[in-house]
């Protein structure tokens, strides 16, 4: 038994990935005279079944050479990973460890906690962008050392809280240009919670605290208790979020005047802006390993 879906003809590759909407879908390309991929099929049909929110498609690249030749598939096994149509990362050969880290890395916060409907971050047609972030391109000023800037970016259960004052910088980069929907900043109820926020966009460099305080924000906002809450998602004005690199957030002060600001995650909905695989020319120019 197993939930994966098999593809054999070229047209119903494309079709596979559109019904998937902003779900990951992992597709192994395989052959049936490919060892290695005879070996690995029964781990992958167990993947199916143990992380049913994700869609796992099998593609026999004799049948469908088209839909092989065009995703650059040059050896069985190997494995891609989709986000909305994109393609976000690749695996070749048949090991059952790095596969199945690449599927967690790439399944995001809300699908690993089994939600459904709109992709789990409560905004139909978008997706969680956090396993977009490319973490060499972050940068937090002001961060605490015992709680810094990446405890924020995933739902471990730690936090960022800023050191000498109220005051934090943070600015994200993504692997590939990413169209940006709407925002998550969650915070305690204590009165730590970020209150003014001004974000900026495809900034060269992230601006000190005075550049922040003094230049125009694409937009900026006063966060209530309700907007921090877990359950709650930021609306951007999407039209002025169309080709992003990277975003700065600048946190003016806190809810309750406190003396540290605390950010329990920071998420960013959105979608991919085209299907250009960007993560491989990341991998020409930077290390393996640097995106998050």
């Amino acid at each position: 038994m197993s939930n994966v879906r098999v593809v054999t003809e070229d047209a119903q590759f494309q079709v596979e990935l559109t019904n998937a909407g902003t779900k990951l879908v992992v597709v192994d390309f395989y052959a049936d005279w490919c060892g290695p991929c005879q070996r690995i099929a029964p781990f992958f049909n167990q993947l199916s079944l143990r992380y049913p929110t994700v869609v796992f498609v099998k593609v026999n690249v004799d049948q469908c050479q088209q839909t092989a030749s065009s995703n650059g598939v040059r050896a069985m096994p190997t494995f891609l990973f989709f986000r909305n149509k994109t393609k976000v990362d690749q695996l070749q050969g048949a090991d059952q460890n790095q596969l199945e880290e690449k599927v967690k890395k790439w399944m995001g916060d809300e699908e690993e906690e089994g939600q459904e409907g709109s992709g789990g971050v409560g905004v139909p047609g978008q997706m969680n962008l956090n396993s977009m972030i490319m973490k060499s391109g972050c940068e937090c000023l002001n961060d605490s050392d015992d709680h810094p800037f990446g405890h924020c970016l995933d739902k471990g259960g730690q936090y960022l809280e800023s050191d000498c004052d109220e005051q934090l910088i943070m600015t994200v980069s993504f692997n590939q240009p990413v169209k940006l929907h709407s925002l998550k900043i969650q915070g305690p109820d204590n009165g730590q919670a970020p209150k003014t926020v001004k974000v900026f966009i495809n900034q060269p460099a992230t601006p000190d605290f005075d550049a922040a305080e003094r230049n125009d924000a694409v937009q900026q906002f006063e966060l209530t208790a309700d907007d921090v809450k877990e359950d709650a998602v930021i609306n951007l004005r999407y039209v002025k979020f169309q080709n992003i690199q990277n975003v700065t957030i600048f946190v003016k002060d806190n809810q309750g005047e406190e003396e540290t600001t605390v950010v329990n995650y920071l998420g960013f909905i959105g979608t991919p802006v085209s299907a250009t695989n960007m993560t491989e020319f990341k991998r020409v120019a930077g290390k393996k390993g640097e995106s998050h």
